[in-house]
């Protein structure tokens, strides 16, 4: 009688466990539907954006001011007194600028300061990019070359120094890739939006978005006066022979005007 009251216990308790292990509920709950996905949309129809050949390292994009392509510096005023060769431009003699103006836009130029060092601080392959002819970002041979961080390369002319020294060695090929966005005046003269910079040296962000606070004189600080919308760029001859090649501009654009209704 005990024997058989175990066995019944046993496979009473064996029976429970199956049921408990089951992976089939006893009541199972019906599956719920998956809901619709629907996306945000702002309501505003925009314009489709032009497309472009982006280029490469060597070929400008497709929508870009070729300024020197390695020929001559027709479109420059005062080119003729740099010397072209071998695809590039040698400055000699005296700053040039544009011919053209420009007002918001993204400069690309290549630079090379002389193999050859000479002399120290600021008399080591100065140069300079002036936008609209009055505003300097700075070109030096700042490879292991110490001078007032706000004049070295990279930087806001005696305004903002660059966030990191990128430079390359002396004699080797450098890039600048410039966006610029020109201050606004209203009509009695007063600055409504300074103007800003963002500067890449070799691929490297050295200027984001900063302010100008004006001019960049040497010798005075910094102050606005009421100029065009549209200015030339000018590349600076400050005594050092400096190659350049590869320079384009592209003027930044909005889409649209305004933001569309």
């Amino acid at each position: 009688m005990r024997f058989h009251r175990s066995v019944l216990a046993v496979v009473c308790i064996s029976a429970a466990a199956t049921l408990a292990l089951s992976d089939e509920p006893t009541n199972p709950k019906p599956k719920e539907r998956p809901r619709e996905r629907k996306e945000w949309s702002s309501g505003i129809v925009w314009p489709e954006p032009k497309a472009i050949d982006p280029g490469s390292a060597t070929v400008p994009p497709s929508d870009a001011v070729v300024l020197f392509d390695g020929a001559n510096m027709l479109k420059w005023v005062g080119g003729d007194a740099w010397e072209v060769k071998d695809g590039y431009a040698i400055s000699r003699k005296s700053s040039i600028k544009t011919k053209d103006s420009f007002g918001d836009c993204q400069l690309h130029i290549e630079f090379a300061t002389p193999a050859e060092v000479k002399g120290s601080g600021q008399g080591r392959g100065n140069s300079g990019v002036i936008m609209m002819d009055r505003y300097e970002i700075q070109i030096l041979d700042s490879f292991d070359n110490r001078t007032y961080f706000d004049g070295q390369c990279g930087a806001v002319y005696k305004q903002t120094p660059p966030m990191v020294n990128c430079c390359r060695r002396p004699g080797e090929w450098q890039t600048y890739d410039i966006l610029w966005e020109a201050p606004r005046f209203n009509a009695y003269g007063t600055m409504e939006r300074p103007a800003y910079v963002t500067v890449l040296q070799n691929g490297i962000v050295v200027q984001n978005h900063t302010e100008l606070y004006g001019t960049t004189g040497y010798d005075h600080p910094p102050k606005y006066e009421k100029h065009p919308d549209r200015a030339p760029i000018q590349l600076q001859f400050h005594g050092n022979p400096l190659r350049f090649r590869n320079i384009w501009m592209r003027e930044i654009k909005p889409l649209v005007d305004k933001k569309p209704a």
